[in-house]
């Protein structure tokens, strides 16, 4: 793993920071939104569900955010306390402003949304002063995701982070993490999310969140160009993601890997990017090699599709190896080598 190279004398393996959210799934599923009666409640949020995904594997981790001070505040930082989260970087909000609620709509096991309320939302008044730099020191790995990017003083926490932790040789990753809430034009996005990018290890997206860091110099005709910008800014690992379709991954020896996915019963459409992006940073902390962190991801998020939740659903290591070892007889090899 020699272009991803991690200190392994740092007491914590990586430190997301961003978004918190409490997700309300309904369990009368299968019909519009606006029908749906009952919920269940789950910590949401994707830097949140990375962080639960990788500490369910068996990574140490801790996270930087704002919380509301109310009794939601209460149920994520205990439920993170549960799964051996450091919450000691994760303050209370003081000015009355909420943790964002998320509505998930599962019409079909392939038709799903989400409805967002994220006005005055908690997650985006973490501040610079609540980034501490020997904390971001004992890190390997910094999880920076794009929607820490959109609001100030949230945008200037996220940036201090990424700095901070290539000064402090910390390797960063980059989940672009796109939600069309809060961010008031195209240009900004792609302003932000260039910045990020431009200084990341690692990214992942969906190929319309590469479009979106893109735009304003311009669009990239496909992945394998879009690889090769990121590349020449320093990057050393690109994961672009279609879906159903599979996901691709570039390194910056030159090698690449497609990534198809394990045929699973579907539930729900959303969730499984958060279980992949824990499983193969996890993977990639134990030292496993590029096909196998991306299989076991690839894995990761089939489970996670296939559950009603996304972090009560986050699988152990065990069980992702199990569930590898149980589908490869059947549909063999998913990841190929096509470079």
């Amino acid at each position: 793993m020699s272009y991803i190279k991690f200190d392994e004398n740092k007491t914590l393996d990586v430190i997301p920071i961003g978004r918190i959210a409490i997700d309300f799934n309904p369990t009368d599923m299968n019909k519009p939104l606006s029908e749906s009666s009952n919920f269940n409640k789950y910590v949401g949020g994707s830097p949140a569900n990375i962080a639960v995904g990788l500490a369910r594997l068996g990574a140490k981790c801790g996270f930087i955010a704002k919380v509301s001070d109310d009794q939601f505040g209460d149920y994520v930082i205990n439920y993170f306390k549960k799964d051996g989260i450091d919450v000691s970087h994760v303050s209370r909000c003081k000015n009355g402003e909420n943790l964002g609620l998320t509505f998930t709509e599962i019409k079909s096991p392939t038709e799903s949304s989400i409805l967002m309320y994220r006005d005055g939302v908690a997650d985006l008044m973490v501040d610079v002063d609540d980034v501490d730099e020997e904390y971001i020191k004992q890190a390997k790995a910094v999880v920076i995701s794009g929607t820490a990017l959109c609001a100030s003083p949230s945008r200037e926490a996220a940036l201090k982070t990424l700095f901070l932790a290539k000064k402090n040789g910390v390797v960063v990753i980059f989940d672009i993490d796109y939600r069309s809430y809060t961010w008031k034009n195209f240009d900004e996005i792609s302003l932000y999310y260039s910045i990020a990018a431009k200084n990341a290890d690692i990214i992942l997206g969906s190929r319309e969140e590469f479009d979106l860091t893109e735009a304003i110099e311009g669009k990239c005709a496909n992945d394998e160009e879009s690889a090769a910008r990121w590349f020449g800014y320093g990057a050393k690992l690109i994961i672009i993601k279609h879906g159903k379709e599979g996901s691709y991954c570039y390194l910056n020896d030159g090698s690449a890997y497609k990534v198809n996915i394990f045929p699973v019963k579907m539930l729900k459409g959303f969730g499984g990017g958060d279980g992949y992006a824990s499983a193969f940073i996890y993977s990639l902390l134990q030292g496993k090699d590029v096909a196998a962190a991306l299989e076991f991801a690839t894995a990761s998020a089939s489970m996670l599709v296939s559950a009603h939740s996304c972090s009560e659903a986050m699988p152990s290591a065990a069980a992702v190896q199990e569930f590898i070892d149980g589908m490869k007889p059947t549909c063999g090899e998913v990841i190929v080598k096509i470079k």
